[in-house]
């Protein structure tokens, strides 16, 4: 089931939303936090994102450049700006459609179908440039997609921010074999004096939360004064 996230601060409007995209078997929730909403975002880890302009505190422009740090799901601005200059810097600061309001659900849903057919459906990989063989780690059933971020076993699917994807990677690249803190220290950050070795506990356990979400609980095993190790039975 795909995940949809509603950055909308009109009740109604968020509300037929989120009721239309249940309608058709995706799953919605919406932003209750506007003044910081990527906790949020980040632990409903969506497919896709329904991104409003005028918002309380910061507009859906800066949230579209906060989301695209972390991640490359599609966004599809809505908005009552009609204007030629708000749709150019909606694609500009990263968004991938535009549809205005008062909103025609017919149309949305359209965009919507299509935005995840072409990031997870039957046109992800169509493009030579885009193929499976030259984005996706596979290793006994779990499949990382590199261009979206994804994690996927048994149909099951988790969104990653950029650094739960580089440790995804690299554990995935040694399956089985002992990855070092050291190691995986180099890979996110590229100096490890700079680093406070706390920060890389939160990574493991934020990529290991995804991991149980999709059915493996256990595939990242510690190994103790050494480092981690990537584990699929």
């Amino acid at each position: 089931m795909y995940r949809i996230f509603i950055v909308e601060d009109d009740d109604k409007i968020s509300a037929i939303l989120k009721k239309n995209m249940e309608k058709y078997g995706f799953e919605a929730s919406s932003v209750s936090q506007f003044r910081e909403i990527m906790p949020e975002l980040e632990a409903f880890a969506p497919h896709l994102v329904l991104l409003d302009i005028n918002l309380p505190y910061f507009d859906g422009f800066y949230w579209c450049r906060q989301i695209r740090k972390s991640s490359s799901i599609p966004i599809i601005f809505i908005s009552a700006r009609a204007g030629e200059m708000d749709q150019v810097m909606a694609i500009e600061n990263g968004g991938d459609d535009y549809i205005t309001k008062p909103i025609h659900l017919d149309l949305l849903m359209a965009k919507v179908k299509g935005a995840l057919r072409r990031v997870y459906g039957e046109y992800a990989t169509a493009s030579g440039l885009d193929s499976a063989v030259e984005n996706t780690l596979h290793v006994q059933g779990l499949r990382l997609h590199l261009s979206r971020s994804e994690l996927v076993w048994n149909k099951q699917k988790a969104q990653l921010t950029k650094n739960e994807q580089l440790l995804a990677e690299c554990l995935m690249q040694t399956p089985g074999e002992i990855v070092s803190r050291e190691q995986l220290l180099e890979a996110l950050w590229d100096d490890v004096q700079f680093v406070d070795d706390n920060t890389l506990t939160v990574n493991v356990t934020r990529l290991r939360k995804k991991l149980e979400d999709i059915g493996l609980p256990t595939a990242v095993e510690t190994v103790r004064g050494q480092g981690y190790k990537l584990v699929l039975e």
